[in-house]
């Protein structure tokens, strides 16, 4: 099996990032809780 040199592991590219994961998720999340308020609509209990 051939070891990558330093440089070599730096040139490639893909695969999926942690961010763009988080950043999916958190637009996800925010979607879903903006049509669930929109479709039922809970009013404040004080």
């Amino acid at each position: 099996m051939k070891t990558l040199e330093e440089h070599e592991l730096k040139q490639i590219v893909g695969g999926f990032s942690f961010g763009l994961g988080t950043i999916i998720g958190i637009g996800i999340t925010f979607l879903i809780g903006l049509f669930d308020g929109i479709v039922r609509p809970l009013g404040c209990h004080s």
